[in-house]
């Protein structure tokens, strides 16, 4: 494993996932074998604990008391075995509690008893790394002097205190942790407004929460060293990654909650849902016990906060947050082990006594509202009303761990068992015996496991439980008796031991009344077979094994991390755009319009942001006027390509004085100060009849029939299908545009939508575009039908004959900036002006191969004549690189009279072949003798807006960030200042 000054990645790490995870198993296992009587020691651990009590079952706080110095002289030998060998990766756990409890002795003077619990028992078994714990001390420490020594005292535990007073831990832990999250995340809901006012308001719960999370972040931090993990737990530090990330965006931060996490219908219901959700997606890996509460939160990100849910987790903008499911399990091996000793073994003779004749059941629960104690005691109760002869013959043990005394709920609870337990004794009891034993407290660890030893029948019928561990400690201690097991499927540990239990819905009464007839019932070859399944997984997933794996899960996601990351590009810096802006001789501004000049759509905590809006475009309300100074510049030509239909695009323009050219199209503006009979670049056609012209690829005639074939034939029936599947779709729409049609379920239910999406392009290739010449494009949540050739890319050759001719060029351009937020494929425009060959082959349409036009050795020259049968036209940048970018109709690019990037020999009005003697206005390409660009790659600049899966060399955030970028180049513009 890496060491705490490691970053984690070896030279000599394997290539794929699957082998670097296999490798850490073996190097695992190696190191048991290795020390195999350490290994013996350190399983001398405590019962699962987890600091809401879903773990923390039947154990005494006498019982932890007495474990204290086995415990301590674990530390001990750990610290010094630590100190004799080579450094190991730190991990820093930071849970709400640490696993000790403090009391005040003195003014300086600090008592510090261990606290059982499951991560006490997982962590001291691992050997890999080196443990730190952070948390809260359980006591409130308003002196320095006091502070001081606790945190001297704590450090010989390898712990380090947070200092909460009572105001946040009141707010914090009693108001928004355990009235707020612990109950919607067991499916109880929101509490009512009464509840509330107890502990104030929910926004100052709320304020609490972030402030405690907060001082959490602030005492990591301070202990954080380079190559240390740090792993937090459970809903009490949802925002603790965030906080961390923060400090360190390099940090290794994992987040692993312990409870359920509900259902996105139940978790969308909390007013802080969105900023819970994006704090923990901080995290490098997030984890749960179960698959079904992985699934839970990935669906709650894509249904809330609009994100794209994959099998490896939740990605945003090219980030990737793994979510995975680590069941724990427990210290097998301390429960075997104490079967053996004297104190047990007295134990279960004495029970057996006690118990003669009679088969036993056993509950043993936290007495609280999610363990379904009552439906255990009544499913109990009809089982003895339908099976007389077992009346005398069964006795139920029940352990109810009293928790939350002073909680009106929980004084309820208690009294509604007492009674139910009271009448079921007075109804099938007799003066010897009773059919129910009910303890209201807790028992101690060997008590524990020789109840467990002679049980015959244990049942657990929580109404929703993280894991509950006591069916893992039940099977453990079974190995002699093979007793059945009841589990309620709502428990998390359901999924790990449910093919050897009996799984029942504690809420259906007559299901657990004859799955309990069917457990007594059982031949002794059943039992056996399901005991030996269930009981080779408790052996074999242990607490350390958990800890082990997630640990090292983690590590592996950095690692994978780390790799994805040098595939997003950087974001651009102005400074250097700028500058290489103020030194150039003819610039080229290539701007995408949707999501790059357009108002920005962004509505916290909805999902996605507004549809209204988003489907009602504007124009960013500080474009006009950088975009103004920059058209004013003599040097500079700017060019904006849409896809959006020209009525939209009217609309949109019409008050900010611009005209568009249609799909793929040229923008020029309309200056207040300039006539339209000057020379503005554009089409060569009167201004004011605002027409618009589609530009598609190089070869004029057949493309621009092909789109007109297609918006009146294949488009009209498509449009029928788009029709049938946003009426049946509901928050979906379709847009008509001039060469395409899109259907759009950004906004709606997001399985829904993809289902349906699958179904549309089931019609659409059995149907209107089964035989069609039509490129069918898929989003991440649309489906586009366009006309084949209709791409960004294939329309700037035209686009650049277009500025050649209409500006009447003389130089060659030497800068260009092209920024979008394009699909995929139309992201050929960034690989277009590449003056360097991209480093992998990109890949074409449906149905065509990966090509690319090369120059030949001829035109590698600097001043280079450009023939006009050269179907692609190649371009030459001035340090000589060869030229290369995507043809996405290559195929169709045979005839001599195709347009030329290099001179724009196409008619901006155009009709017919688009031979360039067609107009009559326009030079032959064979009379040009320079190139269009004199391109090197320090001045071109391609930029994905929002896009961070791009081909592009640099990305913009927003367009916020592309018109605060136009602002500033107009400003050196109108300055003339070079930087």
């Amino acid at each position: 494993m890496p060491t705490n000054k490691s970053n984690g990645i070896s030279n000599n790490v394997p290539p794929t996932r699957l082998e670097r995870l296999l490798r850490d198993r073996v190097l695992r296992k190696s190191s048991k074998t290795s020390y195999p009587n350490e290994a013996t020691d350190t399983n001398r651990g405590t019962e699962p604990f987890e600091d809401e009590g879903d773990n923390n079952l039947g154990t005494s706080h006498a019982e932890q008391n007495s474990e204290a110095p086995a415990i301590q002289g674990v530390h001990g030998e750990i610290c010094e075995k630590q100190e004799a060998r080579p450094t190991r990766q730190r991990l820093l756990v930071v849970a709400n509690r640490l696993p000790v409890s403090a009391i005040r002795r003195g003014e300086v003077t600090w008592s510090l008893e261990i606290s059982a619990g499951g991560l006490v028992s997982a962590l001291l078994g691992v050997k890999e790394f080196e443990a730190r714990w952070i948390g809260w001390a359980g006591v409130n420490v308003p002196d320095e002097a006091g502070q001081k020594a606790l945190t001297t005292a704590l450090a010989e535990k390898m712990c380090i205190p947070v200092f909460l007073d009572e105001d946040i831990v009141h707010q914090y832990y009693n108001g928004y942790c355990n009235n707020i999250l612990w109950p919607l995340f067991h499916y109880l809901g929101l509490p009512q407004e009464d509840r509330l006012a107890t502990t104030r308001s929910f926004q100052s719960q709320f304020d609490a929460y972030k402030k405690a999370n907060q001082m959490f972040a602030d005492v990591v931090n301070e202990h954080y060293e380079e190559g240390d993990v740090v792993w937090c737990h459970d809903y009490h530090l949802m925002f603790l990654p965030e906080c961390l990330k923060k400090y360190n965006s390099e940090m290794k931060v994992g987040w692993f909650l312990h409870t359920p996490f509900p259902s996105s219908e139940i978790h969308r219901t909390l007013p802080s849902r969105s900023e819970l959700l994006r704090s923990v997606l901080a995290a490098d890996l997030v984890g749960f016990h179960t698959y079904d509460y992985a699934r839970h939160f990935v669906s709650a990100c894509t249904r809330i906060l609009g994100l794209e849910g994959t099998p490896e987790g939740v990605e945003d903008q090219g980030r990737l947050t793994r979510v995975a499911a680590f069941p724990i399990g427990i210290d097998s091996h301390r429960f075997i082990r104490a079967l053996e000793t004297t104190q047990v073994q007295e134990r279960i003779n004495e029970l057996k006594r006690t118990f003669t004749g009679r088969k036993v059941m056993l509950g043993v629960d936290r007495l609280d509202m999610i363990k379904g104690i009552p439906q255990k005691i009544l499913a109990f109760e009809k089982f003895l009303e339908e099976n007389l002869e077992w009346q005398h013959k069964v006795v139920l043990l029940q352990i109810a761990v009293p928790t939350r005394t002073d909680v009106p709920e929980y004084q309820k609870l208690t009294s509604q068992v007492h009674e139910i337990v009271g009448r079921i004794n007075g109804r099938f009891g007799t003066l010897t015996a009773v059919p129910i034993h009910h303890l209201d407290r807790s028992l101690d660890f060997y008590a524990l496991c020789a109840l467990y030893a002679v049980t015959d029948v244990a049942i657990v019928t929580s109404l929703r439980d993280g894991m509950n561990l006591v069916s893992y400690e039940f099977v453990a201690c079974q190995e002699s008796k093979k007793g059945v097991l009841i589990l309620s499927e709502f428990a998390g540990a359901a999924q790990s031991l449910g093919a050897g239990a009996i799984l029942v819905n504690p809420w259906n009464i007559t299901e657990v009344a004859s799955s309990i007839a069917q457990a007594l019932n059982m031949l002794p070859e059943e039992r056996e077979k399901r005991h030996k399944h269930n009981y080779e997984h408790v052996r074999n997933h242990t607490a350390q094994l958990w800890a082990e794996t997630f640990v090292s899960e983690l590590n592996e996601t950095v690692v994978e991390a780390d790799i994805r990351k040098r595939k997003v590009p950087p974001r651009l810096i102005p400074e250097n755009a700028i500058k290489r802006y103020m030194e150039s001789r003819n610039r080229l501004l290539i701007l995408g319009f949707n999501a790059t000049l357009t108002e920005p759509v962004d509505t916290p905590g909805r999902r996605g942001g507004d549809q209204i809006k988003e489907m009602h475009i504007k124009l960013h309300p500080e474009l006009k006027g950088p975009l103004t100074a920059l058209c004013r510049d003599p040097k500079t030509t700017i060019v904006v390509l849409s896809g959006s239909d020209s009525s939209v695009l009217d609309h949109v323009v019409h008050s900010a004085h611009f005209h568009l050219i249609h799909t793929l199209l040229l923008l020029y503006p309309l200056l207040n100060s300039v006539s339209s009979s000057t020379e503005l670049w554009g089409v060569r056609h009167v201004v004011s009849s605002r027409k618009w012209d589609v530009f598609t690829s190089h070869q004029r005639g057949m493309d621009d029939n092909n789109a007109r074939a297609f918006k009146h034939g294949v488009g009209w029936q498509c449009r029928h299908v788009f029709e049938y599947f946003t009426e049946r779709t509901p928050r979906s729409h379709y847009e008509k545009r001039g060469t395409s049609l899109v259907w759009n379920y950004k906004y709606a239910d997001v399985e829904f939508g993809k289902l349906q999406a699958r179904d549309l392009l089931q019609h659409l290739w059995t149907g209107p575009i089964s035989n069609a010449s039509v490129d069918v494009v898929q989003g991440s949540r649309s489906v586009e039908v366009r006309a084949v050739g209709v791409t960004k890319g294939a329309a700037i050759d035209r686009i650049l004959g277009e500025i050649v001719h209409s500006k009447s060029m003389t130089s060659p351009i030497d800068y260009v900036l092209c920024a979008g937020h394009f699909l995929g494929k139309d992201e050929d425009v960034y690989t277009f002006f590449e003056p360097e060959p991209p480093p992998d082959d990109i890949s074409m349409g449906k149905g065509r191969g990966t090509e690319a036009l090369k120059v030949s050795s001829v035109e590698k020259k600097s001043s280079v004549k450009v023939p006009a049968s050269k179907s692609g036209s190649s371009k030459s940048s001035s340090h000589g690189k060869t030229q290369q970018r995507p043809s996405p109709n290559s195929d169709k690019r045979t005839t001599p009279n195709n347009h030329s990037s290099g001179i724009g020999s196409g008619s901006g009005s155009g009709s017919g072949s688009g031979s360039g003697s067609g107009s009559g206005r326009r030079p032959s390409p064979e009379k040009i003798s320079w190139n269009v660009l004199d391109l090197k790659g320090e001045n071109y600049f391609s930029c994905a807006v929002g896009r961070t899966r791009t081909k592009a060399r640099f990305t913009f955030g927003s367009s916020d960030d592309v018109i605060s970028f136009l602002n500033e180049l107009a400003a050196a513009s109108c300055s003339g200042t070079s930087f």
